[in-house]
């Protein structure tokens, strides 16, 4: 049976109680960015169930009157997500702006190194082109990505991407993520707010997030939660079905692109399920015989979990200070 196709429920350790869980956070979320000195929030919204999670916990916690919603759309993505960044601060009533981030990135040079990039794999490759980065099934050897592309007739063709390519385009992407950080604070710095974080559980143990960019932040409300939990919280907090039901995308390529596909191999699920498996310690027959998968999907499952944790594990160091004796 193939991983995607299992019935997976969210775990817990219990009922989760989102109302609960959601009047600590809020308070907890308040009571950290008054003991960095700070008297709100800043957070990017982007029309995801993530960051309207933790706009809607900031909310609650600061009031909303004190939680800035920045809205920064790039061209591979267009305006969908920022219209949903609207739509959310709208139902939380915050204040929100709006800063495109696709003048900074030309001049930066991301689409230029980008593109180069792409050409290393499609020669014939033009900017109008649609384009994803898609990695390999698991399978318990090594991760193999490719590049696919969509041609002006709409045919899509996908190629394998050799680590070098692979590697000067992910640099290149990365700069979305780091100059909305630059905004990010800046607009921090000018209201005397912190800068609130929006990477759930998943993303955070299995490093899916850029060092510099949306891995920084002051506040991480919901780090500790499982993607399931912040889809109950989303449900909890009365946001929008858009942005409650919206289903996680990277928000970095211009063609449609799930985590699954780019980053986990799973759905975010079973991601659940088998981090909290691995975590747990339960056998992998046991879990298989609950989720409808073997016990080498499981085993291979838990491999990727651990080799992501040490593969990422630069992305969450901080800053090394020698000791040279002097």
């Amino acid at each position: 049976m193939a991983a995607g196709s299992a019935s997976a429920s969210t775990p817990s350790e219990g009922p989760f109680d989102s109302a609960a869980c959601a009047d600590r956070l809020a308070a907890a979320t308040a009571e950290a960015v008054g003991s960095l000195g700070r008297r709100g929030a800043v957070v990017a919204v982007s029309g995801g169930v993530d960051s309207g999670v933790a706009a809607a916990l900031s909310a609650r916690g600061l009031g909303p009157e004190h939680v800035l919603c920045l809205r920064l759309p790039e061209r591979d993505v267009g305006d969908a997500s920022a219209d949903l960044g609207l739509e959310l601060a709208r139902a939380i009533g915050a204040p929100t702006e709006e800063q495109s981030i696709t003048d900074v990135l030309e001049a930066l040079g991301c689409y230029a190194i980008r593109d180069a990039a792409i050409r290393r794999v499609f020669p014939d490759y033009e900017p109008s082109w649609r384009h994803k980065l898609v990695r390999s099934a698991p399978s318990g050897g090594m991760i193999v990505f490719s590049l696919v592309v969509e041609r002006p007739d709409g045919a899509q063709e996908r190629r394998r991407m050799p680590p070098d390519a692979y590697r000067e385009l992910l640099a290149a992407t990365n700069m979305k993520q780091r100059a909305r950080k630059l905004i990010e604070y800046t607009w921090a710095d000018r209201l005397g707010y912190a800068v609130i974080g929006t990477p759930n559980l998943l993303e955070f143990d299995q490093g899916f997030f850029v060092k510099g960019g949306d891995g920084l932040a002051d506040v991480k409300p919901i780090a500790r939660l499982y993607k399931g939990q912040v889809y109950a919280l989303a449900r909890e907090l009365a946001l929008p079905a858009a942005i409650a039901e919206r289903q996680p995308t990277t928000e970095t390529f211009s063609l449609p692109q799930s985590q699954e596909e780019f980053y986990f191999g799973y759905p975010h699920e079973l991601m659940d399920t088998l981090l909290r498996g691995h975590d747990e310690g339960t056998d992998a027959a046991t879990l298989a015989a609950e989720l409808g998968l073997t016990p080498e999907e499981v085993s291979t499952a838990y491999g990727e979990i651990e080799r992501r944790r040490v593969a990422t594990r630069y992305l969450h160091a901080a800053a090394i200070v020698p000791d040279g004796g002097c």
